[in-house]
């Protein structure tokens, strides 16, 4: 019975393909934009959460904030950390794996005809190992090249690819900002950040050199702390903000001037607000399935319509009204199923395509898939059961001598 009614749809589809083809396309276009939608979105999460871990998920980094002046505005500039407070982290906060200053600058770093604007990142070899950042090639800084303030560096893959074509960089020295530094060591490739800057674009050197031969002071504008995995974060991040603010000098009911930044909670933070406008706008791109669905409503009351007689032949020959309404509904829901099959196709391949064009990874998501087919067949029961009723309803004789 059921597998006639089937054949039945099928030929009364195939008898207007170009009608149906067009009765489809809303379906098709809902569940295409809600499938790529979701899939690129959560493509772009994973990618957001991948970018921030390689920037270390345990670590916190503490950087100038801004003195708030009289009525909330703002007022002089705080003053800088200094070596002491990266000493007293070590030595006082307990759930520290790595501590080390940060002084950074701007550089055009120099090497026979190459020349390459970078930045060059004073610090220790703790930042190493909070960022959790191999080095490939070479070593990174020894206790007398740190101590001494020594013009070394260790490199990303950025600066090989534009100083060191074709030639070992371990060993080799190079200009920046008018001081001979000597390669000691590769850093692993990053590739881009979460916000499109590139990681592997990077001069690291020890801070002391950075502080005397390029910045000319002893300031530390930001402090990196490697959290160990075993320890509370938040107790963690609690008990520095706690010890900053007492060696600071800072009052009970003064703010902070200086902020603490949990890569973890950025991570969960911006994913959380990427997955919330995915789901939005997959939910708006779901609403041309509505539009589909209306679109199959619409065309089938104009084939109830148009087969009258043919129904009121059905009728005076014993069919009864609810194989009629079975044949119009199975009609309607195969029109929403095809649809939702060649939605769910294109949708693949246009992620396929996409997604590492918008250098995003390719996560194929099945229960989107699923759900997405299922409301597409939902929307065909919903919106073909007014046509079928409609059909199951006429009268045998009037349907005979509709005209």
């Amino acid at each position: 019975m059921l597998a006639t009614t089937f054949l039945l749809a099928v030929r009364a589809i195939r008898r207007h393909l170009l009608r149906s083809f067009l009765t489809v396309l809303g379906i098709v276009i809902g569940v295409f934009s809600v499938i790529t939608m979701v899939t690129l979105g959560n493509g772009a999460t994973e990618a957001i959460r991948s970018s921030i871990a390689a920037l270390g998920s345990d670590v916190l980094q503490v950087r100038l904030g801004q003195n708030s002046g009289p009525g909330g505005g703002s007022g002089e500039a705080p003053p800088p950390f200094k070596p002491a407070d990266v000493a007293a982290i070590t030595e006082q906060l307990a759930g520290v794996t790595a501590v080390t200053g940060l002084a950074q600058t701007p550089a055009a770093a120099i090497r026979n005809a190459q020349n390459w604007t970078t930045t060059v990142s004073g610090t220790t070899n703790g930042y190493f190992i909070a960022q959790k950042w191999a080095v490939v090639s070479g070593r990174t800084f020894s206790p007398e090249e740190e101590q001494a303030g020594k013009s070394v560096c260790v490199i990303g893959k950025t600066i090989v690819d534009n100083l060191f074509q074709m030639v070992d960089p371990i060993g080799q020295s190079f200009r920046i900002k008018g001081i001979a530094c000597t390669v000691v060591g590769v850093l692993a490739a990053r590739g881009q950040g979460n916000f499109g800057n590139d990681q592997d674009d990077t001069v690291i050197m020890p801070i002391k050199a950075v502080q005397r031969q390029m910045i000319g002071n002893q300031d530390i504008r930001a402090i990196m702390v490697g959290t160990d995995p075993a320890f509370d974060g938040t107790s963690v991040r609690t008990g520095l903000i706690a010890l900053l603010r007492e060696r600071r000098g800072l009052a009970p009911d003064a703010a902070d001037d200086f902020n603490v930044l949990d890569a973890k909670q950025i991570s969960d933070t911006v994913s959380g607000t990427v997955g919330i406008l995915t789901a939005l706008i997959g939910a708006v791109a779901g609403v041309s399935l509505l539009v589909g669905g209306i679109g199959i409503m619409n065309i089938m009351l104009v084939s109830v319509t148009e087969r009258t007689r043919e129904i009121g032949i059905r009728l005076a020959i014993g069919a009864l009204g609810h194989e009629v309404l079975l044949q119009f509904l199975v009609e309607a829901v195969v029109l929403s199923c095809l649809g939702g099959i060649a939605g769910m196709v294109l949708a693949f391949i246009a992620c396929l395509i996409a997604a590492p064009l918008m250098g995003l990874p390719f996560l194929f998501n099945a229960q989107i898939n699923l759900l997405s087919f299922g409301f597409s067949a939902m929307i065909g029961v919903i919106f073909g059961y007014v046509p079928a009723r409609r059909a199951a309803g006429l009268n045998p004789i009037d349907a005979l001598r509709y005209d």
